[in-house]
């Protein structure tokens, strides 16, 4: 079955928007467990416009379901993520002032530095996964730093799925297949949506997790957060 992971970051963004704790991110991400969603994203960053440190660190504790963090592996992220142990972290190559991730690891050039924080956060019994384009070299090249799963950034995917989602799907099946001939698990995300997301689950049935916060944020402001989860759920069956 391919687990639903919800990324809270924009809950956070409003919150932060006027200051205080409403919405209460902490309460929402119970929330969605309550509501059938397997697991938690969170993408805490430098300047903490969204997903503060102490955010992360409430979490942990309270949470029920895979706890996921996604980010940068500055010295800073790995020491939070060391510290507070989540099931799983998501290795992105974003620069500290992005607005969202909009590129995959070139796993190649940077093996030497992935295969070291894969090491570590390995050795902490911490599943690890890394941000890939849907190249099969790129795939390649995670698999060989020693990660546990690669992660499909989906945006290009979205992108093209009106005009022509054959064309659209085609790399990230040779991808996927790639991943599963490696021994790799596999999670995607990045714009997947209501309109998109069983289209792709359909052409890759294998997929252990997706994560997907901006789109099912936006949804839940007309259906509700329950009713939208269940829907993003149905996509997935």
């Amino acid at each position: 079955m391919t687990k639903l992971s919800v990324n809270i970051n924009k809950v956070a963004t409003l919150r932060n928007a006027r200051g205080g704790n409403n919405p209460d991110v902490l309460n929402v991400a119970l929330d969605c467990e309550r509501f059938g969603a397997q697991g938690i994203t969170v993408h805490p960053r430098p300047d903490e416009r969204h997903i503060r440190r102490s955010d992360v660190y409430a979490l942990r504790p309270a949470l029920h379901t895979e706890f996921n963090i996604e980010g940068y592996p500055s010295e800073d992220f790995c020491r939070l993520v060391l510290d507070v142990v989540p099931a799983q972290v998501t290795l992105v190559p974003d620069a500290p002032d992005q607005i969202t991730s909009c590129a995959g690891w070139d796993t190649v050039k940077h093996k030497a530095f992935l295969t070291d924080i894969v090491g570590q956060f390995s050795a902490a019994g911490i599943r690890t996964s890394i941000f890939v384009a849907a190249d099969e070299a790129m795939v390649e090249g995670a698999h060989a730093t020693g990660c546990d799963r690669v992660e499909l950034y989906t945006e290009p995917y979205a992108t093209g799925y009106a005009a022509n989602r054959e064309v659209a799907i085609a790399p990230f099946v040779a991808a996927a297949r790639a991943a599963r001939q490696l021994g790799l698990g596999l999670n995607a995300g990045h714009d997947l949506s209501l309109q998109n997301l069983s289209y792709f689950h359909q052409q890759i049935p294998w997929l252990d997790e997706v994560s997907i916060g901006h789109a099912l944020i936006c949804d839940a402001l007309y259906m509700g957060l329950k009713e939208t989860i269940s829907q993003y759920l149905q996509q997935l069956q």
